[in-house]
């Protein structure tokens, strides 16, 4: 069964930001990832 709830494109561009970035802790890093996750892939 597919997963219905699904990152929005604004939410993940953040993530993906975070992480590129240098500064963030480890925690933040884990969370970003786990958004990312949950992207509906652009590929078919």
């Amino acid at each position: 069964m597919p997963n219905k709830k699904q990152t929005s494109p604004k939410v993940a561009s953040k993530a993906s930001s975070i992480l590129r970035d240098g500064r963030t802790s480890d925690k933040s890093k884990s969370v970003a990832a786990s958004v990312l996750s949950q992207t509906r892939s652009k590929k078919k």
